[in-house]
């Protein structure tokens, strides 16, 4: 397969992963499903207590057990916590009227106080770690950051911000020509389209949500999480995604675990992005879940 190889015994499918470890359980299930296999036994010399973790929760048609590999041996993952609750410092929280102000939108994951556009960061609340000096640097991305700080620094952060913001809203505006600000975090621009409308999803609200891992590049593509209300009033997951992510599935049971596990799960894509082997995984899920698709325009 892909990132690694496989084989299947009787009626297991052992998957040895050699690449991308942190998200190769969807991989893996898919490869099982198209063999009509029932058992899937992961072995994975990377980081192991997220997918087993992933392992353990999923309850579906195919069962998982994740092996780690030392060396020539093998042992039974054990499963990593879910990350806690991580409240943002009130220091930071201070200068949201000030991200608000710009045009921005507010947005708050583990403790992270950001500004998106359209669902691309353009503003972090950071705290000088020399001066402990808590301040919003304007950029997308840390390296922009830093840039814009060294290129920017007379200019006060309320304009610099302002100028930003129009500059991203131009660029991942419905109807725009393709250019690097509307190719990167493509699942958060789907998020920030639902979170406009939540009807799209069948939702009658919807509000970020912290994913189960930390996104730690904003150049990943990390799917990322809103919960809310169906028109029932009944609890919702909502896990938007971009491209044809077979990890998607395990990431969104993973999500609606560490949030609400009785809540229904949505895995919202753009309408390129729907694939069958993302529904079949979805509806292997138990309780299953859902594909919605949304179109973005940009």
């Amino acid at each position: 397969m892909g990132r690694g190889v496989a084989t299947v015994v009787d009626d297991t499918a052992w998957v040895l992963v050699d690449e991308r470890h942190d998200s190769a359980l969807g991989p893996a299930l898919a490869w099982a499903l198209r063999r009509d296999v029932h058992r899937v036994a992961l072995i994975t010399s990377g980081p192991s207590g997220v997918l087993a973790r992933r392992a353990q929760q999923w309850h579906g048609d195919v069962s998982v057990q994740v092996w780690h590999l030392d060396g020539t041996g093998i042992t039974p993952a054990q499963p990593d916590a879910h990350l806690g609750v991580v409240e943002p410092l009130p220091e930071h929280l201070e200068l949201a009227p000030l991200i608000a102000q710009s045009g921005a939108e507010v947005v708050v994951e583990h403790g992270i106080v950001a500004g998106e556009v359209a669902g691309l960061e353009v503003c972090r609340v950071v705290t000088d770690p020399t001066t402990e000096v808590v301040r919003v640097e304007v950029g997308v991305g840390a390296h922009d950051r830093e840039a814009f700080a060294m290129l920017h620094g007379d200019v006060p952060v309320a304009q610099a911000l302002s100028e930003v913001v129009a500059t991203v809203a131009q660029q991942r505006r419905p109807g725009a020509a393709p250019h690097p600000l509307n190719r990167l975090a493509r699942e958060r621009l789907v998020r920030s389209v639902l979170l406009a409308d939540p009807g799209l999803v069948g939702a009658q609200d919807l509000a970020v949500a912290p994913p189960p891992v930390v996104r730690t590049s904003l150049k990943d593509a990390v799917p990322c999480v809103a919960v809310g209300r169906d028109r029932r009033g009944d609890a919702l997951v909502v896990v938007c995604s971009t491209g044809i992510d077979l990890d998607v599935v395990p990431f969104g049971v993973d999500a609606r675990a560490s949030l609400d596990p009785s809540a229904h799960l949505v895995i919202a894509v753009e309408e390129r992005d729907d694939h069958p082997v993302q529904r079949r995984l979805v509806a292997a899920v138990s309780p299953p879940g859902e594909i919605r698709t949304v179109t973005t325009g940009v």
